[in-house]
């Protein structure tokens, strides 16, 4: 096994690591700051462009599709390159895209800008994740798996709701926010540029690009369970990007981009609220309760969307995206238990492979289907999903094993 030395005193956690932790929030939250800010342009790319729910679903799947193949790939790069340059390398993939749909008026330069975020939001899910528990403050110890998952969560948020106050109240509202993005994103690769490595480059980073999917063998029971709630959390996600603009629009009367973007920030934003509370808890139990709440907001939704009432949709968004926060940081906290340097890039690759497959698997069959049937019936079998593997987790959920000394590291 390849081992990655430490380029800094991890124990010191001096002032320079604490300026590596702060670039690596930032820069997660710039990412997906990116990634959130196109969708409130969904609408307006229907209405003046044509392109269709199918279409938009497509951007969806193309876009994960992109992430998982680059998280199989590149998952372990950081580790023999660095955490510094795969990350820059990730901003600066986001910003080729946003400059790419600075210029979206046919359906390919959507795909194409979309596609290259994908790569950009893959090589920094693995890299910029990593570096941010490398660089964590040891206290609060929850610190690391909350800030690792919810950034993520944080810079969607942030990224849609930005948009939709810019795309309704600012000037050329379908370019300035990838104008502002740009800007966040060129900020955010200056300051990882200063900041301090946390690993020594070493040999066989040709080696690591050889697809590999592996977490240490004492996480590995845990697996089954965070892949329910990882699939079920994020495919809700996408159901968000792809499909709730025609929703509010169709079903819920109201075609502002300023809604719609705060309703997407409805269910990402409480994420990072919902995860402080799930450490208060076992791994296991957090997982329950937050996925049993997570589905209580599905059945609010989806009462919503029956009877039309926009604020019981956002209330139930909200329930849903702080149960998600709960589930998603207690999964994570219990795949992180008792890992190494080297151990965190791959697990984080696992993490979004499974969160991207959420994301990518059913929105392709919802892609296909909505030619068939409308967006109530697709929403209702996103609820079935969120049943299944809520059920699952309440059977099947376990804590790390607490005793490892006679567990092998991978």
């Amino acid at each position: 096994m390849q081992h990655v030395t430490p380029a800094t005193n991890l124990g010191r956690r001096d002032r320079t690591l604490r300026l590596a932790f702060v670039s690596a929030v930032v820069s997660l939250v710039a990412v997906f700051a990116a990634v959130g800010s196109t969708i409130p342009l969904f609408n307006i790319y229907r209405a003046e462009d044509g392109f269709t729910n199918a279409d938009i679903s497509l951007t969806v799947v193309v876009y994960s599709a992109a992430t998982l193949s680059t998280l199989l790939v590149l998952g372990r790069l950081s580790n023999h390159v660095g955490r510094r340059p795969t990350a820059i390398a990730s901003l600066g993939l986001l910003v080729l895209g946003c400059l790419l749909l600075l210029n979206v008026h046919d359906i390919g330069i959507l795909i194409a800008g979309r596609l290259l975020m994908g790569l950009g939001a893959g090589l920094a899910s693995s890299s910029l994740t990593a570096y941010i528990v490398d660089a964590a403050p040891a206290r609060p110890t929850s610190l690391a798996s909350v800030a690792s998952s919810q950034t993520v969560m944080l810079g969607l948020a942030v990224g849609a709701t930005a948009s939709g106050a810019l795309v309704q109240f600012g000037p050329w509202p379908r370019d300035l926010i990838y104008l502002v993005v740009v800007g966040l994103l060129l900020l955010s690769a200056a300051l990882v540029a200063i900041s301090s490595e946390t690993v020594t480059p070493a040999p066989g980073s040709w080696r690591s690009l050889r697809p590999s999917v592996r977490v240490p063998v004492r996480v590995k029971h845990l697996l089954p369970v965070a892949a329910a709630v990882f699939l079920a959390t994020w495919a809700t996600g996408a159901f968000y990007q792809a499909f709730v603009p025609a929703l509010l629009e169709d079903q819920l009367r109201t075609n502002s981009s300023l809604v719609l973007g705060l309703v997407f920030a409805a269910y990402m934003g409480p994420s990072a609220l919902g995860a402080p509370l799930g450490g208060r808890f076992s791994p296991a139990a957090a997982q329950r309760i937050g996925m049993i709440a997570f589905l209580a907001g599905w059945i609010g939704m989806i009462s919503a969307i029956t009877t039309g009432a926009l604020p019981l949709f956002i209330a139930a968004t909200v329930v849903a995206g702080a149960a998600q926060g709960i589930a998603i940081s207690a999964a994570t906290r219990g795949l992180l238990y008792g890992s190494t340097l080297t151990d965190r890039a791959p697990i984080f690759a696992v993490v979004y492979l499974l969160s991207y497959s959420g994301a990518t698997i059913p929105s392709l069959i919802s892609a296909q289907l909505s030619n068939v049937f409308s967006v109530p019936h697709i929403a209702l079998g996103y609820g079935v999903l969120a049943l299944i593997a809520t059920l699952f987790t309440v059977i099947a959920a376990r804590n790390p094993h607490t005793d490892t000394t006679s567990q092998p590291d991978e």
